[in-house]
């Protein structure tokens, strides 16, 4: 056994402890259908979004730490919901008029909206894919109008009407009383209209494997349950897919937890194993808010890359996902830099300290090396005092601090100059406040601004944060943060900043004594 897999056998990383989890499901014999299935699921009534690909994403690091523990062969289907009836019209697509002709019918029987598709269900799944595939993602996509329609649920479907009862039983107990009274674990659609039909059942017959209804005319149909004639309300769904599928893991979100008992029955009740499952907790906005993507108060993929990298999202994803955690865009600087301090600790880490390391688990192994030797939160304060308005300017300040940096050697440098600016202009620049420095706070201004014009040190990070240290000592302030802390107010217009000797060193000792001056003047304050 390899130092890795000894060491994943025992590590307290999340990824590792759910992945001896669906190990330990195959400690006596090996699953006779060859593999482990993971799955993730996608309701195509909207685009996918960050969500979706923080599920993909944690649930692909489980499935690669379940690889180094074991040699059984793994796959990971993404499931597309696509046979739900369209329940309202999404009010961020184009011809909304002409799609509410099509409400309840199933998304892939759907008008699309923007008319490059066969239908609404088609696009989005479309889009998926595309979403996927652009971050790298190994999966296979499922459409749930194909499961239904090419027979692959046949049998599962026919068990269900043999076990019709059972299964109700499960459901009629999660029911509220009024609810009880017409629900039925299928749904028909409709032969004539093509829509989804939440009606009681009249009779299930479990030999002929057919249902009988009343629509909404009064008229009496008879519709076999398989073929995609039929399709489950979506708990009994979800169980039945489980079963017919066989699948081992799926991971999904706490609004979900109390359907588990629920999900897990059916999945019995049908003839197969309940899989393991991970519940994370929701993500919410800045006010606390759960996120939701009908109201939009949340953080978009494409927002969230127009900022930073994609690794660094991926890094706020592996973050403790059985925690709430706000997502909006005050996190993405502390993502970036956070990521990169584990990028650099990560060579000299042993094996279960590696395997502990997030970007492990990021990057599958295969851990780049980190070329950020400006860290993101001093590229913004770069692009503060600098007024940058693009990541040349900033280059020229990062050539004096690192002159073996350039675009070509650190592109992660040079994305994150250019993320940095962007993010500047968007969020920090609006809401700086400079304010007028006390008397104290004055006079070690001019003993720093002073100590600076007799600097001959050089660029020397380390040996500018002693000297500003100092000064702060000098002056008497108690605690001495709060000689920092005048730092960032009267010179950047922040509460907090980076370590202010490196900060010089980027920005340039002549650069700084002329803020200094600036901010002594009342300049920053004017404007």
């Amino acid at each position: 056994m390899s130092d890795l897999r000894e060491a994943a056998m025992t590590s307290k990383a999340w990824p590792f402890e759910e992945a001896r989890r669906v190990l330990k499901r195959y400690e006596k014999a090996p699953p006779e259908k060859g593999y482990v299935l993971f799955e993730t699921g996608y309701g195509p009534s909207g685009l996918p979004h960050i969500g979706t690909f923080g599920e993909v994403l944690r649930t692909t690091m489980i499935r690669r730490a379940f690889e180094l523990i074991s040699d059984i062969p793994t796959r990971l289907i993404c499931f597309s919901d696509d046979m739900d009836g369209m329940r309202k019209v999404p009010g961020n697509v184009p011809n909304q008029d002409r799609l509410r002709e099509d409400l309840q019918r199933p998304l892939t029987s759907v008008y699309d909206p923007f008319e490059e598709f066969e239908s609404f269900g088609h696009h989005n799944n479309a889009m998926l894919r595309r979403f996927l595939d652009t971050f790298g993602f190994e999966y296979e996509f499922y459409s749930a109008t194909e499961f239904y329609k090419s027979g692959q649920f046949d049998e599962t479907l026919l068990r269900a009407c043999e076990k019709y009862d059972d299964i109700m039983k499960v459901m009629l107990k999660s029911l509220r009383e009024e609810r009880q009274q017409t629900y039925s674990i299928f749904l028909p659609i409709h032969p004539e209209t093509g829509r989804v039909m939440y009606v009681p059942l009249k009779n299930v017959d479990a030999k002929e494997g057919t249902i009988t209804f009343d629509d909404d005319t009064g008229r009496e149909w008879t519709l076999p349950v398989t073929g995609g004639q039929v399709k489950l309300q979506w708990k009994p769904d979800f169980g039945a897919r489980w079963a017919a599928l066989g699948v081992d893991f799926e991971m999904y979100g706490k609004d979900h937890s109390t359907n588990t008992p629920i999900y897990d029955s059916i999945c019995r009740i049908l003839g197969a194993p309940a899989p393991e499952h991970f519940t994370y907790e929701l993500f919410l906005d800045d006010k606390g808010q759960k996120i939701s993507k009908s109201s939009g108060n949340g953080i978009s993929i494409d927002e969230w890359l127009t900022y930073a990298s994609t690794e660094s999202l991926s890094y706020f994803m592996y973050q403790k996902p059985k925690t709430a955690k706000r997502l909006f865009f005050d996190v993405i600087p502390r993502a970036v830099d956070e990521y990169h301090q584990q990028l650099r600790a990560y060579p000299e880490q042993d094996a279960t300290q590696k395997l502990a390391n997030p970007v492990y688990h990021i990057h599958n192994g295969v851990v780049p090396e980190s070329k950020m030797v400006v860290p993101f939160g001093m590229l913004l304060n770069l692009a503060s005092v600098s007024h940058a308005e693009d990541k040349d300017q900033m280059w020229g300040f990062i050539r004096r601090y690192a002159p073996d940096a350039s675009p070509q050697t650190h592109p992660d440098l040079d994305a994150a100059a250019g993320h940095a600016v962007r993010y500047y202009n968007d969020f920090v620049k609006p809401t700086k406040v400079f304010r007028a420095p006390t008397d104290q706070e004055r006079a070690a201004l001019e003993d720093l601004r002073d100590r600076l014009k007799a600097w001959d040190g050089g660029l020397d990070p380390e040996e500018l944060q002693s000297m500003v240290f100092a000064v702060g000592k000098a002056h008497d302030f108690e605690p001495l943060r709060d000689w920092f802390k005048a730092l960032y107010e009267v010179l950047l217009g922040a509460s907090q900043g980076p370590r202010f000797g490196g900060f010089i060193a980027l920005y340039g000792v002549e650069e700084s004594i002329a803020l200094i001056d600036a901010g002594l003047n009342g300049e920053l304050q004017a404007g």
